[in-house]
């Protein structure tokens, strides 16, 4: 992609995702993605009733009056994008490319988390960690973010999510928020999932084409697959077949929400020939619920 065009194509998206997270998302976002954890904030004179357990020995040795730490929530969260770029993340059959959609979506949301003074990071894997750009602040880091996606040319071909969230498990000691986006071809990364998933507040965002559903029929046709590069001829006009691809995705979207659901992650299932503001904020929603009575 030439320099101009992708500086065009960067503008483009942040001019419509800014908007939307600034008029849309950014108090959902804010609901949703409270910050989870207690930082120290003073002390004060212990009363009765107070949790011993919370007592500053420190304090209470070198006065001699008995003093309790207060905690405060922190309110600042960090971000962190693990996008998917192997070979089946190009595929698309409507008005954008997957990669497109899920840069989108990226956008979106680091441009809420920063209007929420959060940091935001991104990781493009496959089957490699193809780049990583540690969390930061600011309108330039998030457009360089969008950038990097818009051009990312991967070496890797196949999909390992299950090496992507340990790299992040090992990177990241503070808990964070980290989305996934992906089409989670792959089947093996649940125990990666769950060690995820129990340091920080994962959300899996399922990124799908509709002809990855519903096979059309056209004729004999010569495929690839977009990983391995595997070709064979399909006939789709038998119905049949066209019934066993689409219960196949289904079966594989079945499989992958029970999957979150037992790590006790989120899950999004976004199709790219829809539009994602909807299903977005009902999500938001669907949080700041839970965040509210949980």
């Amino acid at each position: 992609m030439e320099s101009s065009e992708l500086l065009k194509k960067v503008r483009k998206i942040e001019i419509k995702t800014r908007g939307l997270s600034s008029n849309l998302f950014t108090g959902g976002y804010h609901s949703a993605f409270k910050g989870r954890g207690m930082s120290f904030s003073d002390v004060r004179g212990y009363q009765p009733g107070d949790d011993v357990r919370a007592i500053d020995w420190n304090v209470t040795a070198r006065t001699g009056d008995a003093y309790i730490k207060v905690f405060e929530e922190e309110r600042e969260n960090t971000v962190m994008l693990l996008v998917d770029i192997s070979g089946s993340a190009v595929f698309g059959s409507h008005t954008q490319f997957k990669e497109e959609y899920l840069t989108e979506l990226c956008a979106v949301l680091a441009f809420s988390a920063i209007a929420n003074n959060d940091k935001v990071g991104v990781m493009l894997f496959s089957d490699r960690i193809e780049l990583f750009i540690p969390p930061q602040k600011g309108k330039t880091h998030i457009l360089r973010i969008i950038r990097e996606i818009l051009s990312a040319k991967p070496k890797g071909r196949g999909t390992d999510i299950a090496m992507a969230m340990q790299f992040i498990h090992n990177t990241l000691k503070k808990r964070c928020v980290c989305f996934v986006l992906s089409d989670f071809l792959d089947d093996k990364y649940e125990s990666a999932l769950k060690v995820l998933a129990r340091q920080h507040d994962c959300i899996g965002i399922h990124c799908w084409d509709a002809l990855e559903r519903d096979l059309p029929d056209v004729g004999v046709l010569r495929v690839a697959d977009a990983e391995t590069g595997a070709q064979t001829w399909v006939d789709t006009t038998s119905y049949r077949l066209r019934r066993q691809y689409a219960q196949t995705f289904e079966a594989h979207l079945t499989n992958t929400q029970n999957l979150f659901r037992r790590a006790g992650a989120d899950f999004l299932s976004l199709s790219t020939n829809q539009p994602y503001v909807q299903a977005l904020l009902q999500f938001f929603s669907r949080r700041s619920k839970t965040v509210t009575h949980g």
